[in-house]
């Protein structure tokens, strides 16, 4: 049988920012569907074995959204203490399945919970990272009323990445919104300005605004597309690079 060959990875290190949804079952409504981790975690796997350093910021809203709380009569702050927590759940889930494949990891918390995961500590995230562990970061940024793209952002900037991968169910920063506009077009690549000028949603503002100050470029791709993860750290051009 032919040896498979392994590419290479553009990048030395980058920050994969995931959804909650991500997680979740189309089919059976789980919010954390163990097939989806397994999946998730082969997708891993491969692209670890390119030489990249992999962290992970994950979200909670397959679990429990702040606003979505607030709207229902529960305290902001509180929601998005409960959102947090839920962003815990599902590192930890990430984790398992990563660990199952072999890959080494560490999960680390903005809220500190030392029985289940190490607190954030920057340098201590470094070493891990260019240990070959996978860190994947949950508690948010551990204050109420940032979003965890926010989160992303400040541990990308953190990090001193190559690039933050944005992964998402569209294939890229649109005109305008696909599925309500057919005649959208996608870019392939704009400038952190342009997107500012033209309202696109990329991410919410103070993470934009975070990536655009430590000129942290964003890929914004198709997560569930397959192979698409391992062909933007082999720097191929998918969905939109936004940048300086």
């Amino acid at each position: 049988m032919p040896r498979q060959t392994v590419r290479k990875s553009k990048f030395k290190r980058v920050l994969l920012k995931l959804s909650g949804e991500v997680l979740q079952s189309k089919k059976s409504g789980l919010s954390i569907d163990p097939e989806v981790l397994v999946g998730f975690a082969r997708q891993i796997k491969v692209v670890r074995k390119m030489g990249v350093e992999i962290a992970i910021v994950v979200g909670g809203g397959n679990i429990f959204r702040g606003h979505v709380g607030e709207s229902r009569g529960i305290d902001r702050n509180t929601g998005d203490y409960m959102g947090m927590l839920a962003t815990v759940i599902n590192a930890l889930a990430i984790q398992d399945a990563l660990e199952k494949e072999g890959i080494d990891t560490r999960v680390q918390t903005a809220i500190e919970m030392r029985q289940v995961a190490e607190p954030f500590i920057r340098r201590r995230a470094m070493r891990h990272l260019s240990k070959g562990r996978v860190v994947i970061f949950g508690g948010g940024t551990g204050n109420p009323y940032f979003s965890t793209d926010t989160a992303a952002a400040l541990r990308a900037s953190e990090l001193d990445v190559d690039a933050l991968l944005k992964a998402t169910k569209v294939d890229g920063v649109y005109t305008a919104d696909p599925v309500k506009n057919p005649s959208a077009k996608r870019y392939t690549r704009i400038s952190y300005q342009e997107a500012m000028a033209k309202q696109l949603k990329v991410m919410d503002a103070a993470a934009f605004a975070l990536c655009m100050e430590n000129s942290v470029p964003i890929i914004v791709f198709d997560f569930f597309k397959e192979g698409n993860l391992e062909r933007v750290v082999a720097g191929e051009s998918i969905g939109t690079l936004v940048s300086e």
